[in-house]
């Protein structure tokens, strides 16, 4: 039976995955790296971006630890009330929430604010691998209650409208219930579903909506307007070629034709500056990363951790994927940040806090060996 109480020092010390430590210390580093750059240019310079992404990132690590210490177990006994906490907040967000780009997204504290959408992805994780362990999605009702449960946060942030964050949501579930050993003709029943609901989904969408699916297709039905963040952003990746134009010497983003730098499109400046191999060290480093999240999910024998590593996989893996794919043209436009890399202080926090718990799912084997031999 896995205990309850939090980690001891030693038992963290002893079962610390360091790499795993390192990768995500050295990707926030690139990061921040990406950020200052993207903050300065010929027109203005600042580094205020940089600073702001700095403060998050020490508060992070101090949530980090705080999330390792206290030990996943404890925040799957809890999981089901940050669910309902974290639906609630999505309510009230759609009441009196800031609206940003057309989307209900934000509350604003002053200068600071919080996106309730990425505290969500944390709640949905541990609700669903506690959910799942408990009541595996193997018979129609089991899998009905899981998606329905889970796809009223997904009704919620449709309703902000944020497609991005949605489509995270969507993956996490997937991935969630696929490793929850779904049968397959249950998994390809979700998929068909999906594709005939793509015309439904389509006349729902907001006109900017279906304007940036169209020019994803052809930037150049737009280019003064839709298209130009595409157009801009491969423009920057491009000419980054081989080494890249070398640390604060790119020019789309000196001078401004790259929108939304520091955040959107924080790849494409990075690309611009240190090229492909830049950007191939880039992804080298977060397959590592992903490596041992799931290295973390095959060592555990606690089916809930299992869930939790796979969700946390998922959801920063679709990001990373999106948010390459959309710099290079290759993906729609949906704003989703770039994990570790863009500026956000709301994103960063959730995903350092989703990286402790799977840290905490490593160090778990230690605990069990200790209790075996005493």
């Amino acid at each position: 039976m896995l205990a309850e109480s939090g980690y001891s020092w030693g038992e963290i010390r002893k079962g610390l995955d360091w790499s795993m430590c390192v990768a995500v210390l050295v990707l926030f580093a690139l990061g921040l790296v990406s950020i200052y750059s993207a903050g300065s240019g010929v027109r203005r310079s600042t580094s205020g971006y940089a600073i702001r992404q700095l403060v998050w990132g020490a508060v992070s690590v101090m949530a980090y630890v705080t999330v390792l210490r206290i030990g996943y177990q404890n925040f799957l006994r809890w999981s089901y009330p940050i669910y309902a906490v974290a639906v609630a907040m999505l309510c009230v967000l759609i009441a009196v929430g800031t609206a940003t780009r057309g989307a209900l997204s934000w509350f604003r504290f002053g200068s600071v604010g919080f996106q309730p959408a990425e505290f969500g992805k944390v709640a949905l994780i541990l609700f669903l691998a506690r959910f799942c362990s408990r009541y595996p999605p193997d018979a129609p009702k089991r899998l009905f209650s899981a998606l329905a449960l889970s796809g009223a946060m997904v009704v919620l942030i449709l309703f902000q409208p944020d497609l991005g964050s949605a489509l995270v949501y969507g993956s996490i579930i997937f991935a969630m219930i696929a490793a929850a050993d779904t049968p397959g003709k249950y998994l390809a029943g979700i998929v068909t579903a999906g594709v005939a609901a793509l015309p439904f989904f389509w006349n729902s969408l907001k006109a900017y909506q279906k304007l940036r699916l169209v020019v994803f297709l052809d930037p150049y039905v737009d280019p003064q307007g839709a298209g130009y963040n595409v157009i801009q952003s491969r423009i920057a990746v491009g000419s980054g070629g081989l080494w890249g134009k070398g640390f604060l010497q790119g020019t789309q983003g000196r001078l401004h034709f790259l929108p939304e730098p520091h955040t959107d499109f924080i790849f494409s400046v990075f690309a611009e500056e240190f090229g492909f191999v830049g950007g191939l060290s880039v992804m080298l480093l977060f397959a590592f990363l992903f490596w041992r999240l799931m290295r973390a999910a095959f060592r555990t024998k606690d089916t809930r951790a299992k869930l939790l590593c796979v969700g946390v996989s998922a959801w920063l893996w679709f990001q990373l994927m999106e948010s390459v794919a959309m710099s290079m043209g290759l993906a729609p436009i949906t704003g989703l940040p770039m994990p570790l890399f863009s500026y956000g202080g709301s994103s960063l926090l959730m995903e350092f806090v989703g990286l402790a718990l799977v840290q905490s799912v490593a160090v778990s084997p230690v605990r069990d060996k200790l209790a075996s031999i005493a």
